[in-house]
């Protein structure tokens, strides 16, 4: 049924058209992953799952996310999988492991390119990416970072690496980028900590100009350490604008877990859910729905997922729904606050998780 959501815009549908697509999608997958996958069908017997009773997304059964680090889980052949992802750890830690097919992979990323597409056009855009090219290379990198630069590729007219295996900054490359793609737009996309420590502040260190005024800044993760040394989200924006001269900015919220599904930010810094996805806050004491300003813990729900039950996720983040179809920018959809992980919670972004690392060295 996936392919009914094509059919719109990603930010189209209001509150109420939204539900209807998306229950009916979430208990399809909901039957799907129970007669797939045998781990997930035990979840759903020990919470007493009904179908007939799952009148709105609310109602559909939250998955603990963390669970995707003790089991395999699958509700494909495994000669099927195309490709495994895993979450970001520091030393030590337990993580993620998911299970892509084919299928699945080319939802994602169409879906990404769908949502993404509302902001910066459907034209295909030249890239700097904020990282190595060994993002891709090392098997024991390639984690939600390595997936984040994979699926933007088919958005990108060409992609352009501008940090050394040192993490560097190779100003050769950005030179030789901004030579070809003179006085037009282009994207740059990292995760935040390493856009501000090996890209605004290299450019800054070294005095050099270039002209980005037409640029998309996209980023994710990282603000805990970034605010731990006094870089609020607006300093950040401010000090690169006037370093770099870059005006659009598009941070956003996603986890390895529901690849595809972002949460970009828009011009009035709101992270929008789009038809494909949407956000419930349950209270911390007894699950229940939060009301709109109310602080609690973050579910996520995505169409997307099929070789793997992700599609309703309890996850380890607190957050706030600012409010539903009414963001000034026009979006219909509910937009967030992202308050950070939760207290005890495991470090797990890939931001955080690399400046967690960068810091120890």
């Amino acid at each position: 049924m996936i392919d009914d959501f094509y059919k719109y815009n990603p930010y189209e549908l209001d509150r109420s058209d939204k539900n209807q697509l998306l229950t009916n999608e979430l208990v399809e997958l909901t039957e799907f992953h129970n007669n797939r996958c045998p781990e997930y069908a035990n979840f759903l017997e020990a919470v007493n799952y009904k179908k007939n009773s799952v009148n709105s997304v609310e109602d559909i059964p939250f998955f603990p996310v963390r669970l995707f680090k003790e089991y395999d889980l699958l509700s494909v052949k495994r000669e099927d999988i195309f490709k495994v992802m895993t979450s970001s750890g520091t030393t030590g830690q337990s993580v993620s492991k998911i299970y892509v097919d084919k299928e699945t992979a080319m939802i994602q990323q169409k879906v990404m390119i769908r949502i993404l597409s509302d902001y910066w056009g459907k034209k295909r855009l030249p890239m700097i990416i904020v990282d190595t090219p060994a993002v891709l290379k090392d098997r024991q990198m390639f984690t939600a970072r390595g997936a984040a630069i994979l699926g933007l590729q088919v958005a990108a007219r060409e992609m352009v690496y501008v940090l050394n295996d040192d993490m560097s900054l190779n100003n050769e490359k950005l030179d030789a980028f901004f030579e070809k793609y003179p006085d037009q737009p282009f994207i740059i996309f990292g995760f935040t900590f390493m856009v501000w420590k090996h890209f605004y502040q290299e450019l800054k260190r070294n005095n050099h100009k270039y002209d980005m005024n037409k640029a998309w800044l996209m980023t994710g993760g990282g603000w805990k350490k970034l605010e731990a040394d006094a870089v609020s989200r607006e300093k950040f924006k401010n000090d690169i604008n006037e370093i770099c001269g870059i005006k659009h900015f598009i941070d956003h919220y996603g986890m390895v877990e529901q690849t595809g599904c972002i949460y970009a930010e828009c011009e009035y810094g709101h992270l929008h859910a789009s038809i494909f996805s949407d956000v419930i806050i349950r209270d911390f004491k007894d699950f229940s729905v939060c009301s709109h300003g109310r602080q609690g813990i973050i579910q996520v729900v995505s169409a997307l997922p099929h070789s793997y039950p992700g599609h309703s996720l309890l996850t380890e983040d607190e957050g706030i729904v600012l409010g539903e179809d009414d963001c000034p920018c026009g979006r219909k959809g509910k937009y967030v606050k992202i308050i950070g992980r939760m207290q005890n919670a495991e470090l797990r972004g890939c931001s955080d998780t690399y400046a967690d690392k960068y810091r120890r060295t």
